[in-house]
């Protein structure tokens, strides 16, 4: 039976923790610690945890390349003004921010040049920003969570 969403999500958000600490020399390594974390985790799954996550191979291992991490500040900044997210259609997500706060936080996604974003528009309460594809379109979710947690 497939993980839920919501397992998923927290599995990536100790792979992306793991991975923050330095690199991990292989996949089964990364299983051998989630499952000592208490999730469920097969090389598979981590195998595309890691290509969502935008994982890279390096000569040390696997790591989070280093302008995502420096980029999130951008977004983490402005999450306290988010007030929630929806995909419309696999290209288009829709951001709901403060009144007033979208031209802001529409700024933010132009400043963290997270290659997902295509582009932005930001109204008085209502941010649309246009992926590429449906899984950009996950990723930068993801990332937007990411920011939330990381701006807590």
């Amino acid at each position: 039976m497939p993980n839920s969403i919501q397992q998923q999500s927290q599995r990536r958000e100790t792979i992306r923790q793991l991975l923050s600490r330095g690199p991990v020399d292989t996949q089964q390594s990364l299983v051998d610690a989630l499952t000592t974390a208490g999730h469920v985790a097969t090389q598979s799954s981590v195998s595309r945890d890691l290509r969502e996550l935008g994982a890279v191979k390096t000569g040390r291992g696997y790591e989070l390349p280093q302008a995502e991490q420096a980029n999130d500040g951008h977004i983490a900044a402005v999450t306290g003004l988010m007030r929630g997210m929806h995909p419309a259609g696999p290209n288009l997500l829709v951001v709901r921010t403060a009144i007033g706060a979208a031209q802001r936080v529409a700024l933010a996604f132009d400043r963290s040049d997270w290659v997902e974003i295509v582009g932005n528009i930001g109204g008085d309460d209502t941010v649309f920003v246009a992926t590429d594809s449906a899984a950009a379109q996950k990723k930068l979710m993801s990332k937007i969570e990411r920011a939330g947690r990381n701006a807590s």
